[in-house]
């Protein structure tokens, strides 16, 4: 989407950032006439937060790991906020954050763990320590996800990887375009011009250079990523890991320049290609 992100109100002249609101209507007076007095440009993102806490009162009241009511509620919540995310703010880049991958994970785990015949209790402890810190970004190590509920852990890194490389893509489609040339003066009420193209920044010089690397390497990525999708999540939870860890190297590659994060990318998407991403690794 392309925005002005800087609006003021016809009605009463407040000023106020569309990137915090995410609305044209004003917050002063709630009038929807507003204008952008700033220049348009590129923004997937929105202002929205995950509280898990009453999820958490509600689990932590239950005679078993899951409620008999609110699991259908934990889950639109969490889809909800994966929804709505984006990684593009302002024109800036953002990095795949933590909060994002949890509340990635919590969703996949809840399913898997209804779907389990027997679940032990590391099975529940798993499930309860996503629950405990997915809001704050925190997930349980690699090494402590359990065998029967690692398709989360994979999924849940197939779903938020091809999420942030769509945006990464459409970032370097603009950053190619000379984002920022066509700057028109008209503003649309509602904070948006599909004309103009967006202006997209990045810090370093050259940013052009870094665009063929940056497409080359997100592609062999979406072969790994794929493959793991077509094993459904069941690969180890440290390949998926490793290709989480790849997108987000490469997102720093394209915000810095820094050579140094793609050859982290590479080497990451190379040891995922030998034998994590296996059909016999099940």
């Amino acid at each position: 989407m392309k925005v002005r992100g800087e609006r003021e109100c016809q009605s009463c002249g407040a000023r106020w950032s569309y990137y915090d609101t995410g609305s044209v209507a004003c917050p002063s007076c709630g009038d929807l006439r507003s204008v952008g007095v700033d220049d348009r440009t590129a923004h997937t993102d929105a202002p929205v937060s995950l509280d898990l806490a009453p999820h958490r009162e509600r689990f932590g009241e239950a005679q078993e790991t899951l409620p008999r009511s609110g699991v259908d509620e934990l889950q639109s919540d969490l889809r909800e906020y994966c929804r709505k995310r984006g990684f593009i703010d302002g024109g800036k880049l953002a990095p795949l954050d933590g909060t994002y991958l949890a509340a990635r994970e919590l969703l996949e785990a809840v399913d898997c763990y209804e779907r389990l015949r027997d679940p032990t209790d590391a099975d529940g402890e798993y499930l309860l320590a996503l629950l405990a810190g997915a809001d704050d970004g925190a997930r349980p190590a690699a090494e402590e996800v359990p065998t029967a509920l690692r398709e989360a852990r994979g999924m849940a890194a197939v779903r938020a990887v091809e999420a942030y490389r769509s945006d990464v893509l459409d970032f370097l489609d603009e950053l190619g375009s000379g984002a920022g040339g066509n700057r028109a003066e008209t503003n649309g009420d509602d904070g948006t011009d599909a004309d103009d193209a967006p202006t997209v920044t990045v810090d370093g010089p050259d940013p052009e250079d870094r665009i063929a690397p940056a497409r080359d390497a997100f592609e062999r990525l979406r072969d790994r990523v794929t493959r793991v999708d077509a094993l459904g999540g069941d690969v180890s939870p440290a390949t998926a890991d490793a290709l989480v860890d790849a997108a987000a190297a490469l997102g720093a590659y394209v915000r810095t320049g820094d050579e140094g994060s793609l050859r982290t990318a590479t080497d990451l998407i190379d040891d995922a290609s030998v034998d994590g991403v296996d059909p016999t690794d099940r």
